[in-house]
């Protein structure tokens, strides 16, 4: 008979010990640094294996004849694998290198075919990334925006959605995970619901893909973005996910060098994918980072990550709800590690300021999401947000931080 597996806990200290900023101060405060869902801190392997590229081989990628663009070449394309594999894309042509999450939706509702009259089915939850680029397609083709509600943890009403979505339905675009209320989207029944009526989807998964597994195949994505930076990686890189059919019909983005297949005086003809979207020098050794991150998270037990992120989320949820004077925002069981909240009379960026005196960094603002804002009542929210490399004990100072700025601002 087999022995029962024992899942250990996750080591925090191993993993701090990783990320060399996390041991300074501010202002003469230890660092409780809880604005992830922004962008993640960088483990020293993402930042040597990017000094490594430039110290040892670089050059320009593509093309070159010479042994340090081989190389280089090598070392870029290798990180495409490592997307390919970390998201379960079924091949690296389906696999495309942009700047963020923000520039792969832009590429994707740049090159559809729209027209006047045609709709984009969104969520009032959405981030600006995923809301004001099928804007442009308003302004510009006249595409109508058709607003999905949600109830007050985020979920959203699948049946509503299956009534939005009607013949002039051209794509259905919803985050994975909220970055304001942590709430998680049923992916796999969303795409469901819209290939029943033949609607292609696209996800958002600049949150989703640091908390969870994620299988673009399983999900049934046709598009799937998220960025590096909140993944323990580099900014100026992210990835761009589509079936390779789709992509091969979508009209580019951006025109310039590596993206073009033939190029005359009077025509030119474009790459095959995923080149055809990666115009000019892309992020190269922003692109190794990215690899690099990828490579560390799955070093670590991502079990273990994903229990002391819910441990995190739960005491702190726990502890602001003994606060009468505190307003959660969002209360999904099952939501990510993110916490928004509201001070009673106080304004959030008053109380993130006398955070930060005492060490305590989070978010404050609209968080990008405005319509959310509205469907919430308010104009802007206070958010904390988790890493593996939070301790609980950081739950409880935040919590201490709370009462002081409550007395300063009453």
């Amino acid at each position: 008979m087999n022995a029962p597996l024992i899942r250990r806990p996750l080591d925090v200290d191993a993993v701090r010990a990783q990320f060399a900023i996390l041991g300074r101060s501010v202002n003469d405060r230890a660092l409780v640094y809880l604005d992830n869902a922004a962008s993640a801190q960088k483990p020293e392997a993402v930042i040597e294996a990017m000094a490594a590229q430039m110290r040892g081989a670089y050059a320009n990628v593509h093309r070159g004849l010479h042994t340090l663009a081989n190389e280089t070449t090598e070392a870029f394309e290798a990180a495409r694998g490592k997307v390919a594999r970390f998201i379960n894309a079924p091949s690296t042509d389906s696999i495309i290198f942009t700047k963020g999450g923000t520039h792969a939706i832009n590429i994707v509702a740049a090159g559809l075919d729209v027209k006047a009259g045609d709709e984009i089915v969104l969520s009032v939850m959405e981030h600006h990334s995923n809301i004001v680029p099928w804007h442009f397609l308003r302004e510009r083709k006249g595409a109508v925006l058709k607003w999905l509600d949600i109830d007050d943890d985020g979920a959203i009403d699948l049946n509503a959605l299956d009534a939005l979505i009607g013949p002039r339905t051209k794509i259905v675009a919803i985050t994975h995970m909220s970055n304001v209320l942590g709430a998680k989207t049923s992916a796999r029944e969303i795409a469901r619901i819209a290939h029943a009526k033949g609607v292609k989807v696209l996800f958002d998964g600049c949150q989703a893909t640091v908390h969870d597994h994620v299988d673009v195949q399983a999900i049934g994505a046709d598009f799937y973005a998220f960025t590096g930076h909140k993944l323990y990686g580099p900014t100026g890189v992210g990835v761009l996910y589509g079936k390779r059919d789709l992509l091969a019909a979508m009209a580019p983005f951006e025109g310039g060098g590596e993206m073009i297949d033939l190029v005359e005086r009077e025509r030119v003809t474009y790459n095959e994918p995923p080149h055809r979207f990666e115009a000019g020098t892309p992020p190269i050794i922003e692109a190794v980072g990215l690899g690099a991150a990828i490579d560390w998270l799955e070093s670590q037990d991502r079990a273990a990550i994903a229990a002391h992120e819910a441990a995190l989320r739960d005491r702190a949820m726990s502890a602001l709800r003994e606060l009468n004077w505190v307003k959660l925002h969002g209360a999904a069981a099952d939501k990510g590690a993110i916490v928004a909240f509201s001070v009673e009379g106080a304004h959030p960026h008053d109380v993130a300021q006398i955070l930060d005196r005492q060490g305590v960094a989070i978010r404050a603002g609209h968080h990008c999401a405005q319509p959310l804002m509205q469907r919430l009542g308010v104009t802007a929210t206070a958010r904390a947000s988790f890493a593996c490399y939070n301790r609980l004990e950081e739950v409880d100072a935040l919590v201490e931080a709370l009462h002081k700025a409550r007395k300063l601002l009453s």
